[in-house]
């Protein structure tokens, strides 16, 4: 998606939607804080538990620098010391509402996390990790205004609630190029700098959905630091973020499961700050995507596609560990695009076979860094109820270096499969 066309899109959506109804069933940007003025609770506490099993084979590394030694992309995340693990990957508890006596139009959102993963993991991260902190101020029609830390508007996987999530782990597209680490120097220190930013940063966004007829239109408009987790920025740089979506609801569903047809864009453009050589530089980086999703209860489907520029993510080095002294990779002047596509099919109204093949192209500027990323991935979820799912998947990957030597190659070649294992429960 160019950012020219979002830029003309955008401004007529907003001026079409002014003179519409808004529309009251939710989507993933509507989902927080705009809870209608005396129809919520001053205080609601909720939260969610993810308790995983992750396995691969552990194959070791065929060559390279660290050869003989277990593969960084073999290990279960975030701590990356064993091929087979039990985890607690997402204890997140949160309280938010509205209805305040002084102004019932005015929401808050707060969220915690005390799981073991990427948010509590890394330098400046705790166990008991902060990660939403907002008002929301819904006084303007048409323009409700959010500020603090929170969700960015952006690709329909990193808006989607993780307590509905259909899948274990990420895509490599997803995973790669929009859940961004933190590094201090460009050749990549063998620990993060900061928490990963959960698809998050400060800021403050212009925001609203309403009715053209008979479609769920949304927009977004937000200025944040571009520094995620973090509550202020570490340049004078700031990120800009673009989004715009239309969805036709089935019937009267509601909620973060609701029936309909989505077609959306993106656009998120913004610089980071990074040692180069010992002198600090501004890199740029860019993301974009488009995509369209469909659930009518019985069968579901997303794809989408994204696009990269400047900063991005190459993993460590050799693929060996960072307990081994291999450091992580850090391109700051790349190019990258992917796209992933999702089936789900539910067999039975608590039983639902999934399907998912994603691919990621990085490093596509300079030959040496090109790295294909294929995934295909055969899962299941059973449905307890509404709030307790279990989850297994099964993960066929495989990397390829086109322009790779030997060595490179018989690297990429110990990559093993994965089994992936969750149970879910929502309170």
């Amino acid at each position: 998606m160019k950012k020219h066309l979002l830029k003309k899109v955008l401004p007529i959506a907003i001026l079409a939607a002014t003179a519409s109804t808004s529309v009251q069933a939710a989507n993933w940007l509507m989902l927080q804080g705009t809870e209608p003025a005396n129809q919520a609770p001053r205080a609601k506490v909720w939260g969610f538990l993810q308790l995983d099993y992750q396995s691969t084979d552990d194959t070791k590394l065929k060559a390279g620098p660290y050869k003989g030694k277990s593969a960084a992309f073999n290990q279960v995340a975030p701590q990356l010391s064993s091929p087979s693990s039990f985890n607690v990957k997402r204890a997140r508890i949160g309280v938010r509402g509205n209805n305040f006596p002084l102004d019932p139009k005015v929401n808050y959102f707060l969220l915690t996390e005390f799981g073991n993963n990427g948010i509590t993991t890394g330098g400046k991260a705790s166990q008991g990790q902060l990660t939403d902190a907002s008002v929301t101020l819904n006084h303007i029609p048409g323009a409700r205004i959010r500020v603090g830390l929170f969700k960015t508007p952006g690709s329909e996987k990193a808006m989607q609630g993780i307590g509905v999530y259909n899948y274990v782990n990420f895509t490599s597209v997803v995973d790669r190029l929009l859940l961004e680490r933190s590094f201090t120097n460009s050749t990549g220190d063998t620990t993060r700098s900061q928490p990963v930013s959960a698809f998050r940063d400060t800021g403050v966004e212009v925001f609203d959905s309403f009715n053209l007829k008979g479609w769920d239109t949304s927009y977004a408009v937000m200025m944040g630091n571009g520094n995620g987790l973090a509550m202020t920025d570490n340049n004078k740089s700031k990120d800009t973020y673009l989004y715009l979506s239309t969805e036709k609801v089935f019937g009267a569903s509601k909620g973060p499961r609701r029936h309909g047809l989505k077609f959306y864009a993106w656009s998120q453009n913004g610089k980071r700050t990074i040692n180069i050589s010992g002198v600090a530089t501004d890199k740029d980086r860019s993301r974009s995507g488009l995509g369209t999703t469909y659930f009518d209860g019985k069968y579901r489907m997303t794809a989408e596609y994204i696009t990269a520029k400047g900063m991005i993510y190459g993993g460590t080095k050799g693929a060996g560990l960072p307990a081994d002294g291999a450091s992580f990779s850090v391109q700051t002047d790349e190019e990258a695009n992917g796209y992933y596509v999702d089936l789900g099919y539910r067999v039975k109204p608590n039983i639902e076979l999934n399907a998912r093949y994603d691919f990621l192209d990085s490093g596509t500027k300079v030959a040496a860094n090109e790295r294909k990323f294929t995934n295909t991935t055969l899962g299941a979820q059973y449905f307890f109820n509404k709030k307790t799912t279990l989850m297994a998947d099964y993960e066929i990957r495989k990397i390829e270096a086109p322009a790779g030597n030997a060595t490179v190659k018989s690297i990429l070649d110990s990559l093993d499969n994965r089994l992936a294992l969750q149970l879910r429960v929502v309170f």
